[in-house]
């Protein structure tokens, strides 16, 4: 029988470039939502390395700092029984790339989402996998930040399934305020034009420095996908965005009329879902 609730939870936190404190802090919030009965949360982008942008940060780094907290995150899942997305980074064949690591309650590790578009990072690659992921059962899709001008990325796994698409964020520094409009219409947009959930995790903006790397403008929220915003966060605040999702509202309604409505792209819409790996539908 499918499952009719999730209960989701958007973390907002400040990380820096210390990935060992980054990830005691994942397992604090981790425990946090444990105790609030959440079953998936979600972590902004880049959260273990704080979305670091300094060159010698790069050259100097030892991945297996990375792996090391990566394992301690999914000893936590498994520990107390919740499933995450985590911002991070992760090697294949030499290439790296900026990434999600995706664990389900149990402990096993899901996969990755990669980014697909990158925004200006020198120091990753972009990514050719376009997963759905199931987490506590539920079928889940996911972007990072500069993902999300890019509509095809969640129609394609919504039309495949996905009913939850969680999207992980370090977005532009509060100050640049001519974006802001479009980061807040975006993530909605998203939700609506496929009929299902987004949960958004942002880091928040930095009082202390506004404008440094790895702060943006908070915001994190939870969408209906109707496109109403069920629960938000603050600019600056550190803090857990938690909502329960009846799942018989993600219908994925929309995305399904692209494909099977009888017109001109139809058949391109069904050639795209089958690039989706792991689609249900």
């Amino acid at each position: 029988m499918p499952r009719r609730w999730l209960r989701v939870a958007a973390v907002q936190m400040h990380a820096g470039d210390d990935i060992e404190k980054n990830a005691r802090e994942v397992v604090d919030r981790l425990n946090a939502c444990a105790r609030d009965r959440v079953d998936v949360v979600a972590f902004h982008e880049g959260v273990l390395f704080g979305y670091c942008d300094h060159p010698d940060f790069w050259a100097d780094l030892d991945q297996s700092r990375i792996e090391r907290a990566e394992r301690q995150i999914v000893r936590a899942c498994r520990d107390i029984g919740i499933a995450a997305v985590v911002g991070s980074t992760h090697q294949e064949q030499g290439r790296r790339f900026n990434s999600l690591l995706v664990v389900d309650r149990d402990g096993s590790v899901r996969g990755r989402y990669g980014k697909i578009h990158l925004a200006g990072e020198r120091w990753f690659e972009p990514s050719q996998h376009l997963p759905v992921y199931s987490l506590c059962g539920v079928p889940c899709c996911f972007l990072i930040c500069h993902d999300i001008r890019y509509p095809e990325l969640v129609r394609l796994p919504a039309a495949a399934g996905a009913q939850v698409c969680f999207f992980c964020s370090c977005e532009s520094p509060v100050t640049y305020e001519h974006k802001l409009s479009a980061y807040r219409a975006m993530p909605i947009s998203r939700a609506t034009e496929n009929g299902i959930y987004v949960v958004m995790s942002n880091a928040p903006a930095d009082p202390k420095d506004i404008d440094r790397a790895g702060s943006s403008h908070g915001e994190s929220k939870i969408i209906h996908p109707d496109g109403n915003v069920m629960a938000e966060a603050g600019f600056f605040s550190d803090e857990i965005v938690i909502r329960r999702l009846d799942l018989r509202e993600a219908s994925r309604s929309v995305a399904m009329r692209a494909v099977n409505d009888v017109t001109c792209l139809s058949g391109w819409m069904k050639d795209g879902v089958r690039l989706v790996d792991g689609g249900i539908a």
